[in-house]
């Protein structure tokens, strides 16, 4: 994966979209100093060239309707190429699953999981996780607080 050079107008306007992703061309523009059409032709380039991946809304997890919050660590069984695709693919198709990530250390993979309450956690570790062929250890953390929730990167 190659890095893409951003200069100084670029960082400012992800910084701005980061804040607020339905800022509209012209709004962005007056932030950043540009014309619209320049500031819309790179925020173009932006999300041509990967950097600007998509928009999304921020949803309250709670009123939504999702109680519990868990930080779940597996490990596998197995580390040949096969196992840790079938694996990669299963644990992404969970849809209670907002975060995969494969680690190194005690653990292979963490995941980031939203379930509405400790019912639904005891189900979704036992009927989803535990058949799941190739796991070989669960851990579960269930998340008291969340103190910083950002996907916003420090450009």
């Amino acid at each position: 994966m190659q890095t893409i050079i951003l200069d100084d107008l670029d960082r400012a306007i992800i910084r701005h979209l980061q804040t607020d992703g339905r800022m509209s061309n012209l709004d962005l523009a007056r932030a950043v100093g540009l014309s619209p059409a320049a500031t819309h032709a790179r925020v173009r380039r932006l999300e041509e060239r990967g950097v600007i991946t998509g928009y999304t809304a921020r949803v309250d997890q709670e009123k939504a309707g999702f109680d519990l919050l868990c930080l779940i660590s597996i490990g596998i069984q197995l580390h040949h190429q096969d196992a840790v695709a079938r694996t990669r693919t299963a644990l992404a198709a969970l849809p209670e699953v907002l975060e995969v990530h494969h680690l190194t250390g005690q653990y292979d993979y963490l995941l980031k999981v939203v379930l509405p309450d400790r019912r639904a956690l005891e189900r979704f570790v036992v009927e989803q996780l535990t058949p799941l062929p190739g796991i070989a250890r669960i851990q579960t953390s269930v998340v008291l607080a969340v103190v910083k929730d950002t996907p916003a990167l420090p450009i």
